[in-house]
């Protein structure tokens, strides 16, 4: 029997799923919302829900440690992994009940198949799943996400993904973390913070590619200083074999071999689209050469009926970048092709150890096209954070010297992403940089301390910021 022919399908639930399903409703759609897994999709159950818990947990330990220099006496810390996992649950759950769009689909009148298993095209308007469900609808919204990057590797399948770090039952004593962007960093700074000695192999020549360079520096600086031994430019890696303590890693350099040994290896290389299983060349929607399903400005696959939304196109793969594209891709699929996905500001930021984020452009690509003012405060010089006792960092501003307007922020240090999202209002406001600095910000907060950058770029402009200039003693 035929099944029943919707207006809009969204498949996968995750924030790109989910914020599709929800916007296609809204706009009186026929909506149905099929995921493989659970609610919420890799961010809730895999992803910055989980880790940022567990980051919390190595931040209360951090905190607890200082307690002393402030007259408080207490015990040593000591972490019981397998309680913390318990709180990662509840708070999971407690998120997919209550943050994550559940109450607004259902109202919506969206209908909902969770644990639905892989889902694959039998032709180019209708799903099928694992579980038996056969899916028909006008449109598709593909939002199936991305999965961890595999290595052709001799012995790959002994090492583990940052879902299995997450999941352990115990604190490894020794770790390797081969990767050192965003999810790889992650991983060595909070399991350091749990008392596992981890190394971190990074094949570039810094860690952190993407960041701007005197971020690079600083968190690798940091993370030395914190006992994590940082490897940048380590050569390639020729096999992986268990041990009796756990694995070795054999790798080489310019005709030089080496090894390292821990007992657990995380590889964290990469991501990629997931969309192995679906059957796209039955729907005709085809991948660009990185394997990510390829859309135009309207998020429109070479399938016309077909929309992809999210890390499956294999554009920013963040979560506010996901839900806005969950929004443009429904807008279309309802619509037809009207609104297109624009180049934001992008505020991006990872709660390590120290804390890094960044807004606009980093320093050296200003500098391929502008001419450019750079104004640094170091983290020793500022208020608040001298009186909290964390010191280590600073607030980069980047701004362009002919039209005064900031073009970017970059930030090392306690509270670096809360600083980075006020940067980013301002940035996406056009706002010139003495504006932002006539801007009365409470005293002293971290967020102060960006006052001060801009106060210190105006003036390096010879710009009157009149009553703003206060925010040079924040």
């Amino acid at each position: 029997m035929k099944p029943a022919t919707v207006d809009v399908l969204v498949v996968g639930g995750g924030p790109a799923g989910l914020f599709a399903a929800l916007r296609a409703g809204d706009l009186g759609a026929s909506t149905t919302l099929v995921t493989g897994g659970e609610f919420g999709g890799m961010a809730a159950h895999d992803g910055p829900v989980p880790v940022r818990t567990l980051a919390h947990a190595a931040r209360l330990i951090r905190d607890a440690r200082q307690l002393g220099r402030y007259g408080i006496s207490v015990p040593e810390p000591v972490l019981d992994y397998p309680l913390l996992l318990a709180r990662v649950r509840e708070v999971v759950g407690e998120v997919r009940a209550h943050a994550a769009l559940h109450e607004q689909i259902d109202a919506a009148g969206i209908t909902v198949h969770e644990r639905a298993g892989v889902a694959r095209f039998m032709d180019p308007h209708t799903v099928v799943t694992h579980s038996g469900l056969r899916l028909r609808a006008e449109k598709i919204i593909l939002c199936t996400g991305g999965t961890s990057r595999r290595l052709p590797i001799p012995g790959f399948e002994l090492t583990a993904t940052h879902s299995d770090a997450w999941s352990l039952t115990s604190v490894p004593p020794t770790m390797l973390v081969i990767g050192g962007g965003a999810t790889g960093v992650q991983v060595a700074s909070i399991f350091s913070a749990f008392g596992t000695r981890v190394e971190l192999f990074q094949a570039a020549s810094r860690i952190l590619p993407t960041e701007d360079e005197d971020v690079s520096a600083a968190v690798a600086e940091s993370f030395r200083g914190a006992g994590i031994g940082v490897h940048e430019g380590f050569g390639s890696i020729e096999s992986f074999e268990k041990t009796p303590g756990g694995v070795r890693m054999a790798f080489s350099k310019d005709g030089a071999r080496d090894s390292a040994e821990a007992a657990l290896v995380v590889v964290a290389v990469g991501w990629t689209a997931n969309t192995a299983a679906l059957g796209l060349a039955t729907a005709g929607v085809e991948t660009d050469p990185r394997g990510f399903v390829r859309v135009d400005a309207h998020l429109r696959t070479s399938a016309p009926h077909i929309f992809a939304a999210g890390d499956v196109t294999g554009r920013l793969m963040l979560v506010p970048q996901a839900l806005q594209d969950g929004f443009v891709a429904a807008t279309n699929a309802v619509r037809g092709p009207t609104m297109v996905t624009e180049d934001t500001v992008s505020p991006i930021g990872s709660f390590t150890d120290p804390e890094y984020a960044q807004a606009g452009l980093t320093e050296a690509k200003a500098r391929e096209t502008r001419e450019v003012v750079v104004t640094v405060v170091r983290f020793d010089s500022t208020t608040r954070t001298i009186i909290d006792g964390r010191t280590t960092g600073f607030c980069k501003l980047i701004v362009d010297r002919a039209t005064r307007t900031i073009l970017g922020c970059h930030v090392v240090g306690e509270r670096a992403v809360d600083i980075v999202q006020t940067a980013a209002i301002a940035i996406a406001a056009g706002m010139r940089v003495d504006e932002l600095a006539r801007v009365p910000l409470s005293f002293p907060t971290y967020t102060g301390i960006l006052g001060r950058a801009a106060a210190t770029a105006a003036r390096q402009l010879s710009l009157d910021v009149g009553r703003g200039r206060f925010a040079e003693l924040l």
